[in-house]
């Protein structure tokens, strides 16, 4: 969230946003931010946070974008992602990436060097405890012995797996293994057009013989928006996308090959649920 919601308001939100139509719904996996009044920000942890929407909701697939592979150990985030599925009833799709935010890594203690070499050993890890229910891996900067996954997650085959990431060397390690990619707003200046080309960069680089789906975050902006919060600045310099416009940026999209957008509304509040709710009725009526 932009800003502080009393939890009984937070997950009047996830309720409000399955019964008006959504498809999924995701929460950011972050710590702290330095605003710029001066003043510091944090939103709800990010897996106990989904534990509840799980519990909350019935219908809706939900997922971290993205969990910070360096914010938990590996098997543990395994651990808590099978658990969430479990609540869901086979809801999850785990979202993972390297994080960014220096801020919070040094502010938490966790090591912000090598995050990629670093995802990498995580990925290794969480991907077979996910899927196959066990995992042993050796490496510099994590070790597991016969780690095993029990219950395992409910969904068949583990929950999906998405990578958070569009650099050339997080797809080189994600591609080979994840189901889906995603590519934030800002990455993408939030207009079909860059999409269509980073989705053909990605695809030059896919494994022969691999099928991974295209997923793109999509900032829409409402009455009442201020720009989202991207580090320590508020980032606007992208395409303005409106309920007037999110029509046609769904359908654009889609025909670029995105399988799953992510809505990121700006701001987000029960008017800007359901207005954009009312959208979603129209694209598939």
């Amino acid at each position: 969230m932009e800003r502080f919601l009393p939890w009984p308001e937070y997950l009047d939100l996830a309720r409000r946003a399955e019964g008006v139509g959504y498809d999924s719904i995701w929460v950011g996996d972050h710590l702290i931010y330095d605003l710029p009044d001066g003043s510091t920000r944090g939103p709800y942890e990010a897996w106990t946070t989904l534990a509840a929407i799980a519990a909350a909701t019935e219908r809706v697939e939900i997922g971290p974008l993205v969990a910070s592979a360096s914010f938990h150990a590996p098997a543990m985030l395994a651990k808590q992602a099978a658990t969430v599925d479990a609540i869901s009833q086979g809801r999850l799709i785990v979202g993972l990436g390297a994080g960014w935010n220096r801020r919070e890594f040094d502010a938490f203690g966790f090591p912000y060097d090598q995050r990629v070499s670093r995802f990498e050993e995580a990925l290794a890890i969480i991907a077979p405890l996910l899927r196959e229910g066990r995992a042993t891996f050796h490496g510099r900067f994590y070790d597991v012995d016969d780690c095993v996954l029990d219950p395992r997650p409910i969904r068949e085959g583990g929950p999906p797996i998405m990578l958070g990431s569009n650099s050339p060397r997080m797809l080189s390690i994600g591609l080979p293994i994840v189901d889906s990619w995603n590519v934030w707003w800002s990455i993408y200046d939030n207009s079909v057009e860059r999409f269509a080309e980073i989705k053909a960069e990605v695809d030059a680089v896919m494994p022969q013989g691999r099928y991974v789906e295209a997923t793109a975050a999509v900032l829409v902006t409402l009455p009442g928006g201020k720009g989202r919060l991207m580090g320590d600045t508020y980032d606007t310099r992208v395409t303005t996308v409106t309920p007037d416009d999110l029509g046609d940026q769904v359908r654009g999209l889609a025909n670029a090959g995105a399988t799953h957008l992510q809505l990121v509304l700006d701001p987000i509040t029960v008017d800007s649920i359901e207005t954009v709710g009312e959208v979603l009725a129209e694209l598939e009526s």
